[in-house]
């Protein structure tokens, strides 16, 4: 199991859940632009507030919970090992492997969780911290792909540069 099962899309997810209340923010802003309803949901929903920075991490930190355990099923797994006659060494199979699996899944998840929240708020931090325009486009997103790509890449060139060196037993 990886640390991070959920991936990026949490924080697809969360960003999603907070731009599109956003969008239609603006879009009434015309019509409803002094009144205190309006500024407090647009503090809310805006990444650079702090209000909307904390809802913005919690609902990563929510999505990565949800998605991690609607990805791994800690039910189907449990049941899948049984079906094949295999168990985790040390656990009961049924369902005391799907309670061991469900809080592996858990623990990994909160680190998980912390990670991903941490990598997206730090762009947003940093521009508030120093001001940055939002035009610059710097996005924990972006970063987290980047990386998921390059270490890809990296593994994948050392899967073929074993696969080269190796010669088998026959030759």
């Amino acid at each position: 199991m990886k640390v991070n099962a959920a991936g990026v899309i949490p924080v697809i997810f969360a960003s999603s859940f907070i731009t599109t209340p956003n969008a239609i923010i603006q879009a009434l802003g015309s019509s409803y632009k002094g009144e205190t309803w309006y500024e407090v949901v647009q503090t809310i929903f805006s990444y650079n507030t702090v209000p909307g920075a904390i809802i913005y991490t919690v609902l990563i930190v929510a999505f990565t919970f949800f998605y991690a355990f609607v990805q791994v099923n800690p039910e189907k797994l449990a049941e899948n090992l049984q079906k094949q006659g295999s168990y985790i060494p040390s656990v009961r199979p049924g369902k005391g492997t799907e309670e061991y699996v469900s809080r592996l899944l858990m623990r990994l998840s909160t680190v998980g969780s912390v990670f991903l929240g941490l990598v997206a708020l730090l762009p947003i931090i940093a521009q508030m911290v120093w001001n940055l325009p939002q035009s610059i486009g710097l996005g924990g997103t972006s970063l987290l792909i980047v990386i998921g790509v390059a270490l890809d890449t990296a593994k994948q060139l050392e899967g073929l540069m074993l696969k080269r060196k190796y010669t088998g037993f026959i030759n």
